[in-house]
């Protein structure tokens, strides 16, 4: 063979790999978790999307952080996503109403879930996530327990905006109606830490309280620490939501009654693998109802040591 063809031969095959790769590079897809706050809640969340990104090797998927609770810093994000061309986003709906608009332009381009928190009036394709009328339910069940002879509880979420944070009140109102247990407020924060310890503290300065319940995964730590630091411990009941590790210390200790927990590493999980079905043509996961519930559980001082093992290998894997 000459040395002329040998040239247009190499550069032949060379010209295929790129070609081969550049095909490669445009059929790879982006898919994105995008969170309400950050917190270790979405840290387990991202190593069930971790999960699925070994699994998935020729999709890339990340997790968004989002810095502040508000339907504005969603929606900026959403915008970049879809400027980058995603191809699937499952998100933590923080103000649903004020947000149908947006995630209905993400449904016209991507697929879109909701994940935590649901958007039922957005063009969505499923929920993934919690039944959070059932777990506000566990948690009346809890406060009954903690409060036998009846008292007064208060509240403390992000924002009511959110749908999980409502249906997580509506199922405690359910349980305790007709009872002589009394739901006196709920405090909001904005998913300002800060704020939401400052809340607690003038609700424990005010006094009155026989209970106090952490709607979000963030509350109950901030409620566990301004009880230590008042010197309440005993004194008063905390029921809480989700696993945060300085939750799971207070039921542990005996600080906090009980915590109902959710399984966000399905969450990121299920995500993922759900975008890549419908985006291959598999809508067969997809339920009558929309709704894909993933059940939750009562952690408390009888069952806290295996499940704070559990949570400590989620958190520490890589």
């Amino acid at each position: 063979m000459s040395r002329p063809i040998q040239i247009a031969l190499a550069g032949a095959f060379a010209a295929a790999l790129l070609a081969s790769g550049a095909a490669h590079a445009q059929q790879s897809k982006s898919l994105a978790l995008v969170t309400n706050a950050a917190a270790d809640f979405w840290t387990i969340a991202r190593r069930g999307v971790e999960k699925a990104q070994s699994e998935h090797p020729d999709y890339k998927m990340e997790v968004v952080i989002t810095g502040q609770a508000t339907a504005a810093e969603q929606r900026r994000e959403l915008d970049d996503l879809l400027a980058r061309g995603i191809a699937g986003v499952s998100i933590s709906a923080i103000d649903p109403k004020n947000s149908t608009e947006e995630f209905n332009k993400v449904a016209a381009k991507a697929v879109l879930l909701t994940t935590d928190s649901d958007a039922p009036d957005s063009n969505r394709v499923a929920y993934i996530g919690t039944d959070n009328t059932a777990a506000g339910r566990q948690a009346g069940e809890e406060i009954k327990k903690a409060l036998p002879n009846g008292g007064k509880v208060m509240g403390f979420v992000g924002t009511m905006d959110a749908d999980n944070a409502r249906e997580r009140v509506d199922g405690i109102k359910q349980v305790l109606q007709g009872t002589n247990i009394q739901l006196v407020d709920i405090r909001t924060d904005g998913v300002d830490f800060a704020k939401a310890k400052a809340n607690v503290q003038d609700a424990l300065a005010k006094g009155g309280l026989d209970c106090l319940v952490g709607l979000y995964s963030y509350n109950t730590p901030q409620i566990y620490t301004a009880v230590k630091e008042a010197g309440m411990a005993g004194k008063i009941k905390v029921v809480g939501f989700d696993e945060d590790p300085q939750t799971l210390r207070g039921v542990s200790d005996g600080t906090i009654q009980s915590t109902i927990v959710q399984q966000p590493f399905q969450f990121g999980y299920q995500s993922m693998t759900d975008m890549i079905k419908y985006i291959n043509g598999d809508k067969s996961f997809i339920p009558a109802n929309k709704l894909i519930i993933i059940p939750t559980r009562v952690i408390s001082k009888d069952n806290v040591h295996e499940f704070q093992q559990t949570m400590k290998q989620l958190l520490a894997s890589k």
